[in-house]
């Protein structure tokens, strides 16, 4: 370093003007080095925005489904347990439909009947309803055709009888009702 570079920085000579000799040419060649610099930092600037914007949305999409999954869990979460109650629920209403024919103990027919009717409660809490399927347009989603009938009274592709009764959970359907299908009128099957 000279002597006089020295001096520059000497807090006595703050007063004084720093000579700094740029040419015209080492000036130009300083500011096109300086906008390359800019432009490459504004270049780095813009792709680093660019990614941050995307892991943003990118995490804001994790959050979005972590959620639903988490709903769907709480809504969904018992579902094991009360497809494993349906069967009991079958048993009883067997036991009802049996005791029923034979026209004695009424009195066991009745304890039979209300504790049908408080599982049924209890299943109802957790958003368990039975599906609707006499007389009703067959759904291949929420009915397993077993049959299928000619019928008089029932339209074609409607259910005639229900031998397993459906439930569904919330909207979910835990179980498909067995059922047979009408295929019309008898004496159109002859034709």
């Amino acid at each position: 370093m000279s002597e006089k570079d020295k001096k520059i920085n000497i807090i006595d000579n703050l007063d004084e003007e720093p000579v700094v000799d740029f040419s015209e040419e080492s000036g130009e060649a300083l500011e096109s080095v300086l906008q390359k610099a800019l432009a490459a930092k504004s270049e780095e600037l813009k792709a680093l925005n660019d990614k941050y914007l995307r892991q943003a949305a990118e995490f804001d999409n994790y959050k979005r489904l972590a959620q639903r999954d988490q709903r769907e869990q709480i809504k969904f979460g018992n579902e094991q347990l009360l497809k494993e109650l349906l069967p009991t629920v079958d048993n009883l209403e067997r036991a009802i439909k049996a005791a029923k024919t034979d026209k004695s103990n009424e009195s066991l027919i009745q304890g039979v009947d209300l504790t049908l009717k408080q599982v049924l409660t209890v299943l109802g809490r957790f958003g368990v309803q039975a599906i609707d399927t006499v007389g009703k347009p067959f759904d291949p989603s929420a009915h397993q055709a077993v049959a299928s009938v000619p019928s008089d009274t029932v339209p074609p592709e409607h259910v005639v009888e229900e031998f397993q009764r459906g439930y569904r959970l919330h909207d979910r359907i835990l179980r498909a009702a067995m059922v047979t299908v009408s295929t019309g009128r008898a004496a159109d099957d002859a034709n």
